[in-house]
C-alpha cells in the first residue's frame, strides 16, 4: 500500500474515479486530477453531454479514450416502454395498463432516443388516467395517443444552446440555404426556434449569409434580412417566426455568389502580408493650404465631371473606363472582386470588365 498523506492510504489496486458531468469542473480542478491519472493511481471515467474537445483539458483528453454514446433507436425505446408496462415488480404491470399501438409508437418518437424521457412521460400518462377515472386499482388503464400527447407537454428536443447541437444545427441551416434548399432551411430554422434558440442569434447568421453566400448576386437579400431583424425585435416571438421564415426562403431561392467573401479575404491577406502603402497623393484629403502645397489631392479627377464626356452605354451606370487609379502603386491593377455569373452580378461582371480594360 502507498501513503499519500497523513491518514490517506491507497491500496495497490488502482482506484476508479467516476466524474459525472466533468465539463462542470474548471481547468484547475481538472488539472488536479491529471497527475494521479499519469501516475496510474486512479482510472478516470468522465461523463459529459458536451463536446470534450472544448470542455476537457487537452492534457487530460490526450490520456483518455473517448467513447461517443448515441441516442437509442425508436425500436429500443419501444422495447423499454413495453417492458415497463409488463414488469410487475419494478414497472407498471400491476396496474393492468393497456394501450393503442400508435400511442406507444408516438411516445418512442417523442423521446428522441432518451429512455428516461419516455419512462417519465409514460408514468405521467398512467397517473393522469388514474386520477381521471378514480377507479379501483385492478381496473385496466387504457392509453391513447391523446393521453400520451397531453402527458408530453413539451417534446424532449435534442438541442443545447451552448453545445454541439447549437453549432451543428446553425451549420445545417447555413448549408441548406447555401445549397438553395428552402425546405431544409425551414426545417432547421424550426428546429432551433421550437427548441428556444434566441431568434436574434439566428438572424445574425442570416445577415451573414446574405453577404457571404448571396452577395451582389441579389443585394436585396441583405435588406430582407435586416427587415427580418427589425420585425423580430419589434414583434417578438411567435409572431416573428414568419419573418425569419421569409428571410430563409428568400436567401435559399436567391441567386448565389461568394465573390464578396472571396474579395474581402484577399483584401485581408494583402493588408496583413504587404506593406501598408500610403494613400496616393491624388486621392488624399487636402483641407489646408499646406497639404495642397504638398500635392495632396493634386490631379484628382472628380468623376462626375467626366461622365458627360465619356461613352456610357447606360446613363444610370458609371463610365465604362476608369478615370484614375485608387490603389497604392504597389497594388496597381490588383483585382479583389470578381463577380459571378448569377443574378445581378452577371450584369456587374460585364460592366466591370469594360471599366477595367480602360486602365490596363
Amino acid at each position: 500500500m502507498t501513503r499519500l498523506a497523513e491518514g490517506l492510504v491507497v491500496h495497490p489496486e488502482r482506484a476508479l474515479l467516476f466524474i459525472d458531468e466533468i465539463h462542470r469542473f474548471n481547468k484547475a480542478q481538472q488539472d488536479a486530477v491529471l497527475p494521479h491519472v499519469e501516475q496510474g493511481i486512479v482510472t478516470l471515467i468522465g461523463a459529459t453531454t458536451e463536446n470534450p474537445s472544448f470542455e476537457v483539458n487537452s492534457a487530460l483528453l490526450s490520456r483518455s479514450r473517448v467513447f461517443v454514446l448515441q441516442g437509442l433507436s425508436e425500436a429500443h425505446i419501444r422495447t423499454i416502454i413495453e417492458r415497463a408496462l409488463h414488469d410487475q415488480e419494478r414497472g407498471l404491470g400491476r396496474l393492468h395498463v393497456t394501450y393503442d399501438d400508435d400511442a406507444l409508437q408516438q411516445l418512442a418518437i417523442y423521446a428522441n432516443g432518451d429512455a428516461r424521457t419516455a419512462l417519465n412521460v409514460l408514468e405521467l400518462a398512467v397517473q393522469s388516467r388514474q386520477q381521471q377515472e378514480s377507479a379501483p386499482a385492478e381496473t385496466p388503464i387504457h392509453l391513447t395517443l391523446t393521453v400520451i400527447e397531453e402527458a408530453m407537454q413539451h417534446r424532449a428536443l435534442q438541442y443545447d444552446k451552448n453545445g454541439d447541437q447549437h453549432y451543428d444545427t446553425i451549420s445545417a441551416l447555413h448549408k441548406s440555404i447555401r445549397g438553395s434548399d428552402p425546405d431544409g432551411g425551414l426545417y432547421w430554422l424550426g428546429r432551433m426556434l421550437e427548441a428556444g434558440e434566441d431568434p436574434l442569434y439566428i438572424v445574425r447568421r442570416l445577415i451573414r449569409i446574405a453577404s457571404e453566400d448571396v452577395g451582389m448576386a441579389d443585394p436585396q437579400a441583405l435588406v430582407i434580412c435586416m427587415a427580418a431583424q427589425q420585425a423580430v425585435h419589434f414583434v417578438g416571438l411567435p409572431e416573428g417566426n414568419l419573418a425569419l421564415a421569409q428571410a430563409v426562403v428568400y436567401l435559399a431561392t436567391a441567386p448565389k455568389s461568394n465573390a464578396l467573401s472571396t474579395a474581402y479575404s484577399l483584401v485581408q491577406e494583402d493588408v496583413q502580408k504587404t506593406r501598408n502603402a500610403p494613400v496616393p497623393l491624388h486621392i488624399r484629403n487636402a483641407p489646408t493650404q499646406l497639404m495642397k502645397n504638398l500635392d495632396y489631392g493634386k490631379e484628382y479627377k472628380y468623376a462626375h465631371d467626366y461622365y458627360k464626356d465619356m461613352q456610357i452605354e447606360d446613363p444610370e451606370r458609371p463610365p465604362a473606363t476608369q478615370l484614375q487609379t485608387y490603389l497604392p502603386d504597389e497594388l496597381h491593377n490588383r483585382r479583389y472582386y470578381t463577380p459571378g455569373f448569377q443574378g445581378k452580378e452577371a450584369n456587374i461582371k460585364k460592366w466591370l470588365e469594360k471599366r477595367r480594360k480602360g486602365n490596363e
